[in-house]
């Protein structure tokens, strides 16, 4: 054996122990790409029923939403006819208890008026 064919065997053994310790990293590599394809097929399997309900979460708000806003346009009419109805009765009925109030004010102070007269008229004077 020559100087050459040593260096070669030496070689060949360095190269086989560098094989042997970068094997182990690239095993556990492998292990970790299983895991992560179980784990997206499990995502995977998962995900459709969660959309699914999902889709019909939201289409049960929506109809509740539509309910809602039929509720609303209600209320809204309503009160438009309650704040009609109190406009019309302020005007009908407003103007002229404004006009009794008036009345009754000057008959009051006329009232009022004839008592004091009585009053600085009186037979001791």
């Amino acid at each position: 054996m020559s100087g050459g064919d040593i260096a070669g065997l030496i070689a060949v053994g360095v190269f086989a122990v560098l094989v042997g310790l970068l094997a182990v990293p690239i095993l556990k590599l492998g292990r970790v790409f299983d895991e992560t394809s179980d784990t997206i097929r499990i995502v995977k399997d998962n995900v459709t029923p969660l959309l699914e309900e999902a889709t019909v979460t939201i289409s049960e708000t929506n109809r509740q939403l539509a309910r809602v806003d039929a509720i609303t346009s209600s209320v809204e009419e309503a009160t438009a006819n309650v704040s009609s109805l109190v406009a019309l009765f302020a005007a009908t009925v407003g103007g002229p208890l404004i006009k009794i109030a008036g009345f009754s004010a000057g008959v009051r102070a006329a009232i009022v008026g004839l008592r004091a007269g009585r009053k600085t008229i009186s037979p001791k004077n």
